[in-house]
């Protein structure tokens, strides 16, 4: 039986790295709902292939 796929996560300072923002950037672009969160309670957790896709976006 196929699993799904896993996601890569990464914490808030790493997806503001990757994409070039802020770590309060992410933040609002979470409760935006323009970024998916994972992880626990108290520890924001990104998926790295959507943070790509993202900063793929954002460049001119």
């Amino acid at each position: 039986m196929n699993k799904p796929p896993r996601h890569r996560l990464v914490p808030t300072n790493v997806a503001a790295l990757a994409v070039g923002v802020t770590e309060a950037t992410i933040r609002k672009w979470v409760t935006r709902g323009k970024i998916t969160r994972y992880g626990t309670p108290g520890r924001l957790e990104f998926d790295i292939e959507e943070l790509t896709e993202i900063a793929i976006r954002r460049q001119p």
